[in-house]
């Protein structure tokens, strides 16, 4: 079909993560449509039959820089450390309060955070069981395209195409808002590195009773944590919180420690 070419060339692309690809052909078809509208940044999360697979590069159609230059991880939370702005794409939220927003109010988003400087990115699931709700809950926001009730299912670089269109509309528009003194959210290693540090003083507290109900309770504390959008600071300072209030349990249980073996010392 005919097409404007676009002279405007986005000068930080959202990052298009991919978790556990099946299909290298949809892999390369992913890589064609990031082409088409500036994207370059690929990265690929356990694909299921490794990387790189031959059969992606016919399928880009000459599109083959996203694929020559990209990463591979063995799971999400490296994938998406360095970024500041990751959203999730899916057709179900997934018990998952983030924010909702379609393709489009997502550009907005990544452009805004693009002028910052920011790093930033847009992760999907594979082709047949999507993201969990753990990985949604490493994201900020969720992006859903609407798309009709009675067939909701959509090729994965269909829905690639249809976020990197929106991201070239917003790119054409003009440049995104800057706000210098907008305080830097915290990137993902950040936030990760805080909810290990959270969580493994609540597995000493006795917090994740019953165990079955951890993997929930994890998520809903991921999730209500990377909504706040902590900045780097505030993230350094909940982390000297949560070591000021297990050393605090230290000293009480020390204390508890010591008044039992006086007591057993005098009754001894």
């Amino acid at each position: 079909m005919p097409c404007r070419v676009s002279s405007q060339a986005p000068s930080r692309a959202p990052v298009v993560i991919l978790h556990q690809p099946q299909l290298a052909e949809n892999i390369g078809a992913v890589a064609r449509v990031m082409a088409n509208f500036g994207l370059s940044e690929l990265r690929l999360v356990a694909p299921r039959d490794g990387w790189p697979q031959e059969r992606a590069w016919p399928s880009a159609s000459g599109a083959s820089w996203p694929l020559d230059e990209a990463r591979v991880f063995d799971r999400i939370e490296p994938a998406v450390a360095d970024l500041r702005l990751t959203l999730a794409t899916t057709a179900r939220p997934r018990e998952t309060e983030l924010p909702v927003m379609t393709p489009r109010e997502a550009a907005t988003a990544l452009r805004q955070g693009s002028g910052q400087g920011w790093p930033v990115g847009l992760l999907f699931g594979g082709e047949r069981a999507g993201l969990e709700t753990l990985d949604i809950a490493l994201c900020q926001g969720i992006v859903t395209v609407p798309v009709d009730m009675r067939f909701r299912s959509l090729n994965l670089a269909q829905a690639v195409a249809i976020c990197a269109y929106e991201w070239r509309v917003a790119a054409d528009a003009g440049p995104p808002a800057i706000f210098p003194d907008a305080a830097l959210p915290a990137n993902q290693a950040m936030m990760l590195g805080l909810y290990e540090h959270l969580e493994g003083e609540l597995d000493a507290a006795g917090f994740f009773h019953p165990p079955e109900k951890r993997p929930s309770m994890i998520r809903n504390l991921r999730v209500a944590l990377s909504r706040a959008r902590f900045t780097d600071q505030e993230a350094r300072t909940f982390r000297g919180v949560v070591t000021a209030l297990a050393k605090g349990r230290g000293r009480v249980l020390a204390k508890l420690a010591a008044k039992r073996a006086a007591q057993a010392e005098k009754d001894g």
